[in-house]
């Protein structure tokens, strides 16, 4: 039973003990995995044992290669999209995967994971997604002189 699906699997952020089960499933049953970088996501998939044929998606190629996995998915195929580090589709193309599988009536399921946005923001949206991390701005004062600069400079959208 294939029903023709484009995954957004989130991966661990520096620690790859983080992979949750769910993930690794999905994973291991798909057709194809679309990579940012086949050196960095080799390591993860030999760690798990997963050997899928891998499509390069990046902001260079996505569009090529967004064709191609969409011609995948038109014929029943299940495809997964993972980034490096994080959940697909946040400060890289996906998006634009997403928004293409979309047009074309393709189902789309974000996988929750060890990232900390949450999936539910990708999948309806179709849009770049713009967010900001204050875990690692400097303490007190200078906080909050950075986020009024980061505010000034990118008003959220």
């Amino acid at each position: 039973m294939s029903t023709a699906t484009l995954y957004l699997v989130a991966t661990p952020i520096g620690n790859l003990a983080d992979m949750v089960p769910r993930a690794l499933a999905v994973l291991q049953s798909v057709d194809a995995i679309a990579v940012e970088d086949s050196r960095h996501s080799g390591k993860l998939l030999q760690h798990f044992n997963i050997s899928k044929p891998l499509i390069p998606y990046q902001d260079h190629n996505e569009r090529d290669a967004a064709e191609r996995i969409l011609h995948l998915l038109q014929q029943g195929k299940r495809v997964a999209l993972i980034s490096d580090a994080g959940t697909p589709a946040i400060a890289d193309p996906g998006y634009r995967l997403v928004r293409l599988a979309h047009q074309n009536g393709v189902r789309v399921e974000s996988l929750p994971g060890p990232a900390r946005p949450s999936p539910r923001w990708l999948v309806p949206a179709c849009l770049p997604t713009v967010f900001y991390f204050v875990d690692f701005c400097p303490p007190s004062s200078k906080r909050v002189a950075r986020l009024c600069r980061c505010w000034l400079m990118n008003p959220p959208r």
